[in-house]
C-alpha cells in the first residue's frame, strides 16, 4: 500500500502508479495531443495563408497553448484525473488526501508539465519520478497530487474477513454485541483482512489487544484455548449472521405489508348471492358435493370447518374424493345422515389403520 494518510490520520489503501505504467500513459497522451496539434496546425496554415507573418505567429502560439496545454488541463478537470492514456492504463490523478482533483490542481500540473515534459522531452519528469518515493513528478509535488492505480488485481483487491474455525461457529449466539462501538468493529475487520500481511509477533499482539477490548465490551471473557484471531473472526461472523437475519425479517415484513396494502386497495370479496332456491326449508338437508360450507339463512345455517370447506380429499393422487361439509339439518327435513368416518392420510403416504 501507499501509506497515504488523510488529515484525520486514516490510512488509505491506494497504490501509487509505477513508472512504466505512467510512462506508457504519458506516451499515449502525447501521441494523441501532438496528432491533434498537427491537424490543427495544418488547418490554420491553410486558413491563414493570406495573413501577414505576425498574425500567423500569434495564431500558432494560441494553437500551441490551447491544444498542448489547455486541452490536457480541460480533460483532467472534466474527467477528475483520467486522461485518455491514464484511462487506458488504469491510472488516475488524485489529491494527497485521496479526493478527486479540481481545476487548480490540473492547472498547476499542466503549467509545470510544459517545462518538465514538453520543453525537456520528459527528462525532468523522469528524474523527479525516480527520486520521489511515490513516483511523483514536479507538477504533482507543486499541485499536491498523486497518480494511483484504479484497477487492482483481483487477488489483491479481495479483502474479506476469513471464516472462523468450525468449532467456534455458533458458540457466541448469546453474546451481547450492542455495547460494541462501530470504531472497534472497523478496527477488527481491518485487522482480520490484513493479518496475513503483518509480522507474526505484531499480528499476535494486535489480536490480543483487540480481543481484550471486545471481551470488555461484551462482558464475556475469551474462551480458554481459543486463539485471539479466531475469537475475533467468530464474533464478527456472529454479528454478520444477526445482521442477515434482521435484514431478512425486515424484507419479509415489507413484503407482507405490501401484500396487505394490495388486498386493501382491491376491496373485499363479494358475498355469495341468495336466490329463491336457497330461501326455503327445501334447501335444508344433507350436504351435497356442491355445498361450499355455508347453508341458507332460513335453515339455521352453520359454517363448516376449514378443512371441510376446503374440500380435503381422502387418499392420495388425483382420484381423491371430496369430503362434504356437514351442516345442521332442519327439523322439517328428512332423517339425519350418518356421519362419515374420515381419516386423514398419514404424512408418510400410507393410510392409517382402521
Amino acid at each position: 500500500m501507499s501509506g497515504l494518510v488523510t488529515g484525520d490520520a486514516v490510512v488509505l489503501g491506494l497504490q501509487p502508479a509505477r513508472l512504466p505504467s505512467r510512462a506508457l500513459a504519458l506516451a499515449i497522451d502525447l501521441v494523441v495531443v501532438w496528432t491533434a496539434y498537427l491537424l490543427v496546425s495544418i488547418g490554420l496554415a491553410v486558413a491563414t495563408a493570406s495573413l501577414d507573418e505576425a498574425a500567423v505567429m500569434a495564431v500558432s502560439i494560441a494553437a500551441f497553448l490551447l491544444v498542448l496545454v489547455g486541452a490536457p488541463i480541460a480533460v483532467e478537470t472534466l474527467s477528475h484525473g483520467r486522461s485518455l492514456g491514464k484511462l487506458a492504463c488504469g491510472l488516475r490523478v488524485v489529491r494527497d488526501d485521496g479526493g478527486p482533483i479540481r481545476f487548480r490542481h490540473a492547472l498547476v500540473r499542466g503549467a509545470i508539465g510544459v517545462v518538465e515534459i514538453l520543453m525537456s522531452f520528459g527528462v525532468i519528469a523522469l528524474i523527479a519520478s525516480l527520486v520521489s518515493a511515490r513516483g511523483r513528478r514536479l507538477g504533482d509535488v507543486f499541485a499536491g497530487t498523486l497518480v494511483v492505480r484504479e484497477r487492482v488485481p483481483a487477488a489483491r483487491a479481495a479483502l474479506v474477513v476469513p471464516p472462523p474455525p468450525p468449532w467456534l461457529v455458533g458458540r457466541f449466539s448469546e453474546l451481547a454485541l450492542s455495547g460494541v462501538p462501530d470504531d472497534l468493529w472497523l478496527a477488527i475487520r481491518q485487522y482480520l483482512t490484513r493479518m496475513r500481511q503483518l509480522d507474526t509477533a505484531v499480528s499476535w499482539s494486535m489480536a490480543q489487544r483487540l480481543a481484550g477490548d471486545l471481551a470488555a465490551r461484551t462482558g464475556t471473557p475469551v474462551p480458554q484455548g481459543a486463539p485471539p484471531a479466531a475469537y475475533l473472526a467468530a464474533v464478527v461472523n456472529e454479528r454478520q449472521a444477526r445482521d442477515a437475519r434482521r435484514a431478512f425479517a425486515a424484507a419479509a415484513r415489507s413484503a407482507d405489508a405490501d401484500s396487505r396494502a394490495a388486498l386493501g386497495r382491491g376491496g373485499a370479496a363479494p358475498a355469495p348471492s341468495r336466490g329463491p332456491a336457497s330461501a326455503g326449508p327445501a334447501a335444508a338437508g344433507p350436504a351435497g358435493p356442491g355445498i361450499t360450507g355455508q347453508e341458507s339463512v332460513g335453515s339455521g345455517a352453520a359454517w363448516a370447518s376449514p378443512g371441510a370447506a376446503a374440500g380435503i380429499g381422502v387418499g392420495s393422487g388425483t382420484d381423491a374424493h371430496p369430503v362434504a361439509a356437514t351442516a345442521v339439518p332442519d327439523k322439517t327435513a328428512g332423517p339425519r345422515p350418518e356421519p362419515v368416518d374420515v381419516k386423514p392420510p398419514s404424512s408418510s403416504g400410507f393410510a392409517p389403520p382402521a
